[in-house]
């Protein structure tokens, strides 16, 4: 019984490693659904624009697809198949 208890512990920090941690809500920018008029017009049809949002990791827009196991997020493309990201600073 107390070899089982000792695996618990190290198997529940290791799954507490791999969890996702929550974005920050205050940034409307990246918020989902927060995309403007412009980048709407762009995009390809049979996207889910309103499961869009700019990911500031590579500056480009992301939506969520939902495939019949799961929901992946693939970015967001014109119809030529280019990508939509935002412009950089310089």
């Amino acid at each position: 019984m107390q070899k089982r208890n000792v695996m618990v512990l190290p198997t529940l920090m290791l799954a507490a490693g791999c969890a996702i941690s929550p974005s920050d809500s205050s940034d409307t920018a990246n918020a989902i659904g927060n995309v403007p008029e412009s980048v709407v017009a762009m995009a390809a049809p049979d996207q889910d624009v309103s499961t869009a949002r700019l990911r500031p990791e590579d500056g480009c827009y992301w939506y969520e697809h939902n495939g019949p196991v799961e929901v992946t997020l693939l970015p967001l493309r014109t119809a030529n198949g280019n990508p939509i990201c935002a412009a950089r600073p310089t």
